[in-house]
């Protein structure tokens, strides 16, 4: 798949409300949980997690089912808030923030992508820059450039609506949503969980070469391990809501922990 050679890293400051500068995320992206646990009734889905994520980075947060990796994601943007202990987005505790602005800071893609039905996709992509205050001339810009970035000829698919494309397609344009205002911080929960192998081994290859080029910091939840061997940078394999193995591709294809070795006997 082609994807051309058009930045996507220009800053939103010249659009912001300047009242709202403080509740932007700066250049670093730094994600920090420290001692984080989560309840659920008696349940501890989370239990004394600690983590760092530096800029640039992409985490794959590899787990079975109820391992808490999509419970730790979700601390990220504000949908979860820890039961003790802190989760920072650039040093700022999410509960100190003003979760639109976070939120809306934050790129966020799922697996069911979340597409508005009654929205074509050049207003579905445009939502967020349109909600940020940016010009109508340059939204327009914007959706055109991303939708050509994942694919989809902006002639043919800008007036479109959701029911009219192929599951692919949808998380294609989800993908695009979530670049639309220039995040520093992506989150992706299992977004090509759902799709047929070919879509999906596409859909990894071009968010390879999106990662490859933008370097923005990204958290990607996931239970296959090709798949997080294919996408990380760094890899956090949860048990039981700890971490029990983080380090590089390459490091953890060589670990020996129980757990490690029955998500490898898989490969």
């Amino acid at each position: 798949m082609a994807v051309r050679q058009q930045s996507l890293d220009r800053e939103l400051s010249d659009v912001r409300d300047p009242s709202n500068a403080a509740n932007s995320i700066n250049g670093r992206s730094t994600l920090e949980f420290r001692q984080v646990s989560y309840r659920v009734g008696g349940n501890l889905i989370l239990d004394n997690f600690n983590l760092t994520v530096e800029s640039g980075r992409t985490l794959v947060l590899l787990g079975r089912s109820g391992s808490g990796k999509t419970t730790a994601l979700k601390m990220l943007n504000g949908l979860l808030f820890p039961t003790s202990g802190q989760v920072l987005v650039d040093g700022r505790a999410t509960t100190d923030w003003d979760l639109i602005q976070l939120r809306r800071s934050i790129g966020y893609v799922i697996q069911e992508v979340g597409l508005f039905p009654h929205f074509s996709i050049g207003e579905n992509v445009g939502l967020v820059p349109r909600l940020q205050g940016w010009p109508p001339e340059r939204v327009a810009a914007r959706v055109a450039e991303l939708l050509d970035q994942v694919g989809l000829d902006p002639a043919q698919f800008l007036d479109r609506h959701p029911r009219q494309l192929s599951g692919g397609q949808r998380q294609r344009v989800g993908v695009a949503r979530a670049l639309a205002a220039e995040p520093k911080l992506l989150l992706f929960d299992e977004p090509f969980g759902a799709l047929d192998p070919v879509t999906r081994l596409e859909l990894q290859d071009q968010f390879v070469a999106l990662r490859d080029r933008l370097r923005k910091t990204s958290i990607f939840v996931t239970h296959d391990v090709r798949e997080a061997l294919r996408l990380c940078t760094e890899i956090a394999l949860l048990h039981r809501g700890r971490i029990e193995v983080l380090t590089t591709p390459a490091e953890f294809v060589k670990s020996t922990g129980p757990e490690a070795r029955a998500f490898l006997s898989t490969l």
